[in-house]
């Protein structure tokens, strides 16, 4: 398993890397002394997994994170306590205190290896409960936390996903939360006979569409249903559904797969 060490702290990394030679599977591949070199080698190197520290000059392990679109697994290995349950809010397999525990690193590693779906724990217990890698369908429902806020939404309810940087903007009622995610990563989940790659930046839900035309350099427009939410008196208001441009490449292959 290809690995980096991500860690502001030479002895830190050092420590780490002593502990990590008695596991052959566990193959260092490189290590980075900030997270911009962190960004940087994990896009060159593309690694399997990442040991990372949270509080580093710059800006966070978290921070680091929202920084890449393909994010490969994660431990985080830290001082500090306070932050495991947002570890885990962002899918890291686990969460070691420093001075790393030879024994708990073990414990970590041969769940690693073993690919377990058991739940992971931290020294804070906090469970990790992975979906990641099955299919989604359109009758699941799936959780979002944006900030203080969370979601439990089912699929066919949402109209639209649309790349924002290193996110993803869901869209479902009059709601519009982020999620840490790419839109590739999110595409190869969801099942394309009800969800079709627009462009670069959207992916559409086709139950939501209401109009197709014509549109520029041989593309196509797609309008979505309206939808009707309730304003601040309580009365029901109807809005326009979104116009989103299927580009001329994925015109192509919208009318191969849905014309009779």
């Amino acid at each position: 398993m290809r690995t980096i060490i991500i860690d502001d702290e030479r002895l830190a990394r050092e420590e780490l890397k002593k502990l990590l030679k008695d596991y052959h599977e566990i193959e260092i591949i490189d290590e980075a002394k900030n997270p911009e070199e962190g960004i940087e080698k994990i896009k060159a190197l593309k690694p399997d997994l990442i040991f990372l520290d949270i509080q580093m000059p710059g800006m966070t392990g978290f921070d680091m994170l929202k920084k890449l679109d393909e994010i490969p697994q994660v431990v985080f290995v830290t001082a500090f306590d306070d932050f495991a349950l947002k570890a885990f809010e962002v899918n890291a397999l686990d969460y070691v205190l420093k001075p790393v525990d030879p024994a708990r690193l073990d414990e970590t590693i041969k769940k690693l290896l073993n690919n377990s779906e058991a739940d992971f724990q931290s020294t804070a217990k906090a469970p990790k409960i992975d979906r990641s890698s099955r299919p989604l369908t359109i009758s699941d429902s799936i959780f979002i936390k944006d900030g203080e806020k969370c979601f439990y939404v089912s699929l066919d309810k949402v109209r639209l996903f649309e790349s924002d940087g290193n996110y993803v903007k869901v869209y479902f009622e009059k709601s519009r939360p982020l999620i840490l995610r790419s839109l590739n990563s999110l595409e190869e989940r969801l099942e394309p006979q009800h969800f079709f790659r627009a462009n670069r930046k959207y992916i559409i839900n086709l139950n939501w569409i209401h109009k197709v035309e014509n549109w520029f350099n041989g593309g196509l427009q797609v309008e979505l249903k309206p939808l009707i939410v309730k304003n601040a008196s309580g009365a029901d208001e109807i809005r326009e559904g979104e116009k989103i441009e299927i580009s001329r490449r994925q015109a192509i292959k919208f009318k191969e797969l849905f014309s009779i």
